[in-house]
């Protein structure tokens, strides 16, 4: 297996930011007690959805990220990305369970 074999299940990365046009059957949930806040996933989002999680709430250096769930396309690029290149720490749950778990309403 070459070193390029690696990457080949990877989306492109986003050139242009997109606008959500419809309610995703799924949306990203970071896991931030398995995210390490290396941000890789964040270039690949194509609606720029994911920040780091204020510096505020954790009081460590280098905070995990989160998803803003609105915004969330449901496109698994992220998911895809942390999987591959870092330590797994995002999934794509189902859109109603996020509503129910979260409390809030997803457009």
């Amino acid at each position: 297996m070459s070193s390029t074999d690696r990457y080949a299940k990877l989306p492109l990365l986003t050139e242009n930011i997109r606008d959500k046009k419809t309610r995703p059957k799924t949306v990203a949930v970071v896991d931030e007690d398995n995210c390490t806040g290396c941000q890789v996933c964040i270039p690949f989002c194509p609606v720029d959805c994911i920040e780091p999680v204020s510096k505020e709430k954790y009081n460590i250096p280098i905070p995990p990220v989160q998803v803003r769930f609105n915004e969330c396309i449901g496109c698994n690029a992220c998911a895809k990305a942390c999987t591959a290149l870092t330590w797994d720490a995002i999934r794509m749950i189902k859109t109603d369970l996020v509503e129910e778990r979260y409390n809030t309403t997803i457009k």
